[in-house]
């Protein structure tokens, strides 16, 4: 008899719902086992887990549904902290993992369309403008002040996160809560820059040191004298320069990702340039009302320096990239540097750091046998239009996002969940995994001055003030899926050879004009922005806006100057003086 009852009690136990045991001593048990390091104590810990268990009591058995590109960070979330949430708070979290464009016309459908296709949607802040305007997405500051009270972590602490600028909008309100972030950055084998027949070798033939680029005319050279001059390491064939160029929505990202402001096409100010952004969209400092993009409407998109950012682009391409890159994506570009071919990328992205520091046994050749970095990472070097000031290059800030249209009760869970994937218990060790920081008390963590030296350079960087001086996409942009769309098939016809870079933007330019002239209608008919949609300058002759300050900037006399570089000893000795 007692056999059968416990085994009956044992089928109980394993049929019973989700979360009936949920509660403090799930939680610590989680403390334990897999939230260390943390920047809290345990007991501070334990605290934090305890208004979890709280606060998602009357959610307890429910199942929600979420939404976010598939990177190493939100991995971990759907595999690893889901399962933390649900045995903590007795809530089911759903967290489904898609390509960055499907996420954005999920995103799109949704705010389309008024139906609830997910709960809650880690979302790029470079929807910034688009949210701010059209108000279907919640304002968190609101929210958490309001309908949201009982269901905000009192630990949240809003100052901590690095991003925060990067999700509020021109009201001063927040709109999305940073879950993630990540710098395009510059990269390079350190190795191979310290080796004395090279440095001989380069500065003998371009008559300066061979180092970290920091302006485009020395990036040209170094991917000239890899590719061209030195040609083999090893017995390897080798590169100077690796970029991808597929038909794709993410080479239009390759490009408003802030290519154009690291050639200098927009104007001064951070995050982004006012009155001319790096999309080349013009906005003046007094208004929220984006004018044009076409430099007949004072924009910058086909102007002087955008042209020759994207020749620069389908250039490198073409003369010093590996074979085949032309026809990769963003997906296949970047880890094909652990091939160990390449000796710089321009663009490259700090989130690929995790899958870089991998050993060698897992087909990484950018460490060597006992697993030490072979490379580093370094500022992006800025074309010859850029002016101090400016921002310098990209930094993407996947950042918590819910809609109006998710019903209450689901949009609190999901709220709940966010903030769990956020929150100082849990928050640190996700940074150890995916390497992907948000707050600044997690970098500045012991834990990471003990891991910096294999992590080439990145945590010296998001503790530098240099770190500002990367941003995402800002308010100037009305709406981004409706002009994102736009840009990479224009992109794409220059590396087809279908256009020259002056024709493609000057036809990506006018489209967008276009898409923004319809904007306008609609917010002059409905408000559908706000009152803060497009309000179009007339055109007028380019020389008119050309002759004028700022952007749009007139073409240079000399649009390659002499090559500068760093040594990176040096910058990183400076990173560390300043930080």
């Amino acid at each position: 008899m007692k056999k059968r009852i416990a085994v009956a009690i044992a089928a109980a136990l394993i049929c019973a719902p989700p979360g009936v045991f949920a509660g403090q001593a799930e939680a610590d048990k989680w403390i334990n086992k897999e939230f260390q390091p943390s920047t809290l104590s345990k007991a501070e810990q334990k605290k934090e887990m305890a208004w979890f268990v709280k606060a998602a009591a009357p959610f307890k058995g429910m199942e929600i549904n979420v939404l976010s590109e598939t990177i190493p960070t939100h991995e971990y979330e759907s595999k690893v902290l889901t399962k933390a949430f649900q045995e903590i708070t007795g809530i089911k979290v759903n967290h489904q993992l898609l390509g960055e464009g499907e996420v954005v016309q999920a995103v799109q459908t949704q705010m389309q369309t008024g139906r609830n296709l997910y709960d809650a949607y880690i979302n790029d802040s470079d929807l910034i403008g688009t949210h701010s305007r059209l108000q279907l997405a919640v304002n968190l500051t609101d929210w958490m002040a309001g309908e949201g009270k009982d269901v905000t972590n009192p630990m949240l602490d809003l100052n901590d996160f690095m991003g925060i600028s990067f999700t509020t909008g021109p009201d001063g309100k927040l709109y999305q809560l940073p879950d993630q972030q990540f710098a395009n950055l510059y990269w390079f084998r350190y190795d191979w820059f310290q080796r004395d027949d090279l440095k001989k070798a380069f500065k003998k033939r371009y008559g300066y040191d061979l180092g970290v680029p920091v302006n485009w005319s020395a990036y040209e050279d170094i991917a000239e004298f890899f590719s061209v001059h030195v040609k083999e390491i090893d017995g390897v064939r080798i590169y100077g320069h690796m970029d991808y160029g597929k038909r794709a929505p993410d080479l239009g990202w390759r490009m408003t990702d802030a290519w154009l402001s690291m050639a200098g096409a927009g104007d001064k100010g951070l995050p982004n340039g006012r009155p001319v952004d790096e999309w080349g969209i013009r906005m003046e400092e007094d208004s929220c009302n984006p004018a044009g993009a076409s430099v007949s409407r004072g924009g910058a998109a086909n102007g002087p320096a955008a042209v020759y950012a994207i020749r620069k682009w389908d250039e490198w391409l073409r003369k010093y990239a590996p074979p085949g890159a032309a026809s990769y994506d963003f997906y296949q570009s970047l880890p094909a540097l652990s091939q160990g071919n390449v000796a710089q990328q321009i663009f490259w992205y700090t989130a690929f750091t995790s899958s870089m520091v991998t050993p060698q046994s897992e087909g990484n050749n950018t460490v060597d046998k006992d697993g030490k970095l072979l490379w580093r990472m370094a500022p992006s070097p800025h074309g010859p239009y850029w002016e101090k000031g400016q921002k310098l290059g990209y930094q993407d800030a996947g950042s918590w996002t819910l809609f109006k249209s998710t019903p209450v009760d689901r949009r609190k869970a999901a709220w709940l969940y966010a903030q769990f994937v956020v929150a100082k218990t849990t928050s640190l060790k996700k940074t150890h995994v995916g390497l992907t920081p948000i707050r600044d008390s997690d970098i500045r963590h012991a834990s990471f001055t003990e891991r910096a030296p294999q992590l080439g350079g990145l945590v010296e960087f998001y503790r530098s003030p240099d770190r500002v001086r990367w941003t995402p996409t800002g308010v100037n942009v009305p709406d981004y899926p409706k002009l994102a769309q736009i840009w990479w098939q224009q992109i794409g016809d220059v590396n087809s050879g279908a256009f020259t870079p002056q024709q493609a933007m000057d036809r990506l330019a006018s489209e967008m004009d276009i898409t923004m002239a319809r904007m306008q209608t609609a917010d002059e008919k409905a408000k559908v922005y706000g009152g803060c949609g497009p309000r179009l300058n007339e055109e007028k002759d380019p020389a008119y806006w050309l002759k004028k300050p700022g952007s749009p900037k007139a073409k240079l006399a000399n649009e390659k100057p002499k090559g500068e570089t760093i040594d990176y000893d040096e910058l990183v000795k400076r990173w560390q003086k300043a930080g």
